[in-house]
């Protein structure tokens, strides 16, 4: 699977387009208010991120274990960002799962889910990210 995100900005203008494999995605996001830039800034993408990724597994992994109904999930996750050029730290998420399945049942699935969780799993390895001219 081949994953990728853009954006072209310009005077009071974004588009911001995500990808995986053929399958193009738009996402509106608004410029700032000065007119250039995006109003939503990497940081808040980066834990908008691991959300969404650990809320879609939680769904992936219980249809694996036929847990057919979860009525909701909350997704919450915080990190600390210093001065510019310092990497974020403290990243914490909570999620909170309604569900009529067993409570012990949930908190496997969430343990599990964790465990799995690809964005997760990248960030607490590591990585390199390369600059391409």
């Amino acid at each position: 699977m081949k994953i990728s995100a853009s954006i072209q900005s310009k005077l009071n203008h974004q588009q911001t387009f995500v990808q995986t494999n053929e399958s193009v995605k738009e996402i509106k996001i608004d410029p700032k208010t000065s007119g250039f830039g995006s109003s939503i800034n990497g940081g808040e993408l980066l834990l908008l991120s691991l959300a969404t990724c650990f809320c879609n597994d939680i769904y992936r992994e219980a249809a694996k274990r036929n847990i057919i109904i979860i009525s909701s999930i909350d997704v919450e996750v915080t990190g600390d960002f210093g001065a510019e050029g310092e990497p974020g730290s403290n990243f914490k998420y909570k999620t909170n799962i309604v569900s009529d399945s067993p409570a012990a049942e949930i908190e496997e699935l969430i343990t599990y889910t964790d465990k799995v969780a690809e964005i997760h799993n990248t960030l607490r390895q590591g990585l390199n990210v390369t600059l391409v001219k």
